[in-house]
């Protein structure tokens, strides 16, 4: 009798399921999505890459001149990177649909101005 009960009730339930991703939704408040760096505040002191427990951060060269890859498929965005940058470069974007075919695609090459 219990049991009739909740599946009578169940049935006149609204449909409980999303209809992501034909209509999405506006992303949460602080979600850390990909990582954005701004080479122009960079003063590459390397912070990011020491502190990054996925070892996700890779410098290219030293110093001011140094470029910086980072590999999203090895990335947690536990956001200690941004944390631990005196400068505040880092930043996570909102973007979270990161999924992909090619490794390749993972990698993210940020480039300094010459």
């Amino acid at each position: 009798m219990a049991m009739e009960h909740e599946l009578l009730r169940n049935l006149r339930k609204k449909v409980a399921t999303e209809k992501y991703p034909f209509i999405k939704k506006k992303p949460p408040e602080g979600l850390r999505g990909k990582l954005i760096i701004d080479m122009a505040k960079c003063i590459g002191c390397g912070l990011c890459v020491f502190d990054c427990p996925a070892g996700a951060i890779e410098m290219i060269g030293k110093g001011t001149a140094a470029d910086l890859k980072v590999y999203l498929d090895r990335c947690h965005f536990c956001g200690q990177c941004a944390e631990s940058c005196p400068s505040k470069c880092i930043v996570y974007s909102t973007e979270f649909e990161l999924a992909n075919f090619d490794k390749k695609n993972l990698t993210i090459e940020f480039k300094r101005k010459l």
